[in-house]
Formats: C-alpha cells, sequence, structure tokens
C-alpha cells in the first residue's frame, strides 16, 4: 500500500449533517454567534465614538494630559472596531480557486492590525502627553477640573456597560468566548478603558488636591503602559495564529487517539493539525494501515475514516490522509533507500 495517497478533504457529502449545517451558515454569514459578536463590536464602537469626542472637548476646555491621553485611546479603539467589523464580514466569504482554505484567517490579521493601532494611536500619544505635561506645566481651574472629572465619570459607566455586554456574549460561549479575537479585543480594549479612565481620574483629583501636574503625568505614563501591554499582548497571539498555529494538546491527543482506534489503521506515523479560522482546522495525517487491504478498500476505508473525525470535531472540514506502508519506508531508510516517513501530506 505504499504511496496510496488519498488526500482530498472531506467532501460535503462525507459531513455529518451538523457539520454541513455548520458550513452553510459560515458560507452566507448567517452564524448566530458571529451576528451576536457583530452587534457587540457595534455596541463597543458607538461608545467608544462619544467618549471620543466627549473626551476630547474635555480635555482642550480643562487642559488636562490624562483627559487628552484617555481620548487618544479611545479613537484608537473606535478605529479599531471598524477593523474587527471588517473582519467579520471578511472572514466569512466562502472558499475560492485563489484561497481554497478560506478566509478565516483574516480574523486574525485584521485583530493585528487592531493591536497596531492600540499601540501608536493610544500607547504612544499617552507616553506623549505624560513628557508635555511634566516639560510645559499644566494649569486648570476648578471648573475644568470638574468638568474632566464628570467627562471621565460618564466615559467609565459608557465603557463598563460596553464591557459588561462583551463579558455575557463571553460567557454564553462558554470555554470557546475567548477563542474569537474579535470577542477577546472588545474585551481587552473596554477592559483598559475602564482600568485607563479609572486612572485618569485618579491623576486629575491628585493634581486638583495637590496642585502638581505630575500626579496626571503619572497617569498618562501609566495608560500608556497598559495600552502597550495589551497591544503586545494581542499582537503576538494574533501573530501565532497568522503563522499557524496548531490547535491544543489536549485536541490533537483525541484526533490520534480517534484515529488508532480505527480497526483498519495499523500505526498512526504522523498528525499535523492547523487553525485556519475560528470554526475551520486542517487535520493531516499519515497513517500504516493494516495488511490484506486491496485499493479499492483503502479508499472506502478512507473515505469512512475522514467521515468519523469530521463528525467527532465538526470544526475539522480539512481532513487528508496519507496512506503509506511505514516497515517498508522504515527499513528503506534504514538501507538509506529513502528519507522518513514524516512527511507531510500534499
Amino acid at each position: 500500500m505504499s504511496g496510496e495517497e488519498t488526500t482530498e478533504p472531506v467532501e460535503a457529502a462525507d459531513r455529518a449533517p451538523a457539520t454541513r449545517q455548520r458550513q452553510r451558515r459560515k458560507e452566507d454569514g448567517s452564524d448566530g454567534s458571529d451576528g451576536r459578536t457583530r452587534i457587540t463590536v457595534i455596541v463597543a464602537l458607538g461608545a467608544n465614538l462619544v467618549i471620543a469626542v466627549a473626551k476630547a472637548v474635555g480635555g482642550l476646555v480643562s487642559g488636562s494630559p490624562a483627559l487628552l491621553s484617555e481620548a487618544a485611546h479611545s479613537v484608537a479603539d473606535s478605529l479599531n472596531e471598524v477593523f474587527l467589523l471588517a473582519a467579520l464580514r471578511r472572514s466569512r466569504r466562502p472558499a475560492d480557486r485563489k484561497h481554497p482554505f478560506g478566509y478565516g484567517k483574516e480574523r486574525f490579521f485584521w485583530s493585528l492590525l487592531a493591536a497596531v493601532g492600540i499601540f501608536v494611536m493610544g500607547g504612544c500619544f499617552s507616553f506623549f502627553q505624560g513628557f508635555e505635561a511634566l516639560r510645559n506645566g499644566a494649569e486648570e481651574s476648578f471648573t475644568g477640573y470638574m468638568t474632566g472629572i464628570a467627562v471621565l465619570v460618564v466615559a467609565l459607566l459608557a465603557e463598563g456597560a460596553s464591557l459588561l455586554r462583551a463579558l455575557f456574549q463571553i460567557r454564553g460561549k462558554g470555554g470557546d468566548g475567548m477563542r474569537d479575537p474579535a470577542l477577546r479585543t472588545v474585551v481587552a480594549e473596554d477592559g483598559t478603558a475602564v482600568l485607563g479612565v479609572s486612572l485618569a481620574i485618579v491623576g486629575m483629583v491628585l493634581h486638583m488636591i495637590t496642585g502638581q501636574v505630575v500626579w496626571e503625568a503619572c497617569a498618562s505614563f501609566a495608560i500608556g503602559l497598559l495600552l502597550v501591554c495589551i497591544a503586545f499582548w494581542l499582537g503576538s497571539d494574533a501573530r501565532e495564529q497568522l503563522i499557524g498555529r496548531a490547535v491544543d494538546e489536549e485536541q490533537s491527543g483525541r484526533i490520534r487517539e480517534l484515529l488508532k482506534a480505527q480497526p483498519e489503521i495499523d500505526s498512526v506515523e504522523g498528525l499535523l493539525t492547523m487553525e485556519l479560522g475560528l470554526d475551520s482546522t486542517l487535520v493531516a495525517a499519515r497513517i500504516d494501515l493494516v495488511p490484506g487491504l486491496d485499493s479499492e478498500e483503502v479508499e472506502e476505508v478512507a473515505v469512512r475514516i475522514k467521515r468519523s473525525v469530521a463528525h467527532t470535531f465538526p470544526e475539522a472540514d480539512q481532513i487528508f490522509l496519507d496512506v503509506t506502508d511505514a516497515g517498508a519506508a522504515r527499513a528503506a531508510a534504514r538501507r538509506g533507500e529513502g528519507g522518513t516517513s514524516e512527511r507531510v501530506p500534499t
């Protein structure tokens, strides 16, 4: 059986009904979960736009560097929500000739851009405001203090409401909620915004009490550092998914055990997985079948095995099996006549 390969992915006719239904939702964009995520992002976008304007006006009126830093933070968050909406729309496009594995990685790309936006527009501008405050000082009237604090309190309530909305949706998804880069970014942005607004309020209050602008400068530095850390975390995760991250070890082990449990499989010589999107995973296995199967039986067995894997792991919608004679390959390798059997199926 050496050299016999069945590398085509699972066809639609071979998928379990639940998997076919999930694929139809993916192709027509009607997935209910994505609809709820879109609403969550739109809520966050609306809140951030209103808050950004209020913070900018309040910052210019009061001359508060911490408030202006928070305005830049909200502008960055608003732009990032636009990126996330683009990700939700574009990642649901069906596979085509140019992109045979679909567009699921669009989510990770736009999430990376959102992380860059947080770093540049939020973090760097906050550091700039902090340095400007220390260099030039900042004089604020009592009315300016009150205006700034009032704006920040309203922003805190709005950001908190948006955060609760995102957390509620994640809770409804169970353990899979934080896998969605759009939801993860909204939670990170809103959580950071709540903490950042709190720091700005503390900085303004201490400035008002002591008359020392250093407190607001420190608040700006703290907000900038917070945004840089969040941007690094979101960017690192998006980078891992864009490069091509395998499924977690527990799920990979379950797939391997499922393959080993098939009576026609003598051994699993290699197993490779890669996340292609939120609900799309590539599974490539190199297997050695039991002796005595002819070519027609091999094809029937391969179809049944792929159907079994797709039924047990619905997100595994790209399944490739490379059938090999492991014993002959190892003997050839020992004789120096061939390479290792661990080659990736094509």
